[in-house]
């Protein structure tokens, strides 16, 4: 088995384990809340998850030098957080009815499930 394979595995399971659950949120959201406070939780969700796929996506390639390794989690780290910045702020432009307290939950509960996620591999 490859070290890019070994990586990207468990790597991409929490980015679907992510999703899952951010999923699961906006469901709950709309059940409990209705629509535009679903789909402002699941825009917050979304930028989660995104922002982690981005990020797995640079490191699952995988290296055995140290150097290169911790180069391409700086450069994904970087890249998640650009990600974002990004998402937020077309959220501010282009989703001005959005419920901000229900999309900025949606982004901590996803953010969470990777932080969780991250702790159980």
């Amino acid at each position: 088995m490859s070290n890019s394979t070994s990586i990207s595995q468990p790597v991409f399971r929490i980015v679907a384990l992510q999703f899952a659950i951010a999923t699961g949120f906006a469901l709950l959201t709309w059940n409990l809340g209705g629509v535009l406070k679903a789909w402002s939780a699941a825009y917050g969700g979304a930028i989660a998850v995104i922002g982690s796929l981005m990020y797995a996506m640079i490191v699952a390639r995988g290296t055995n030098d140290a150097k290169q390794a911790f180069r391409a989690h700086v450069r994904a780290e970087v890249t998640k957080i650009f990600i974002t910045v990004v998402l937020f702020a077309l959220a501010l432009a282009l989703f001005q009815s959005a419920s901000w307290l229900w999309l900025i939950l949606g982004f901590a509960v996803a953010t969470m499930a990777y932080w969780l996620a991250l702790l159980a591999i």
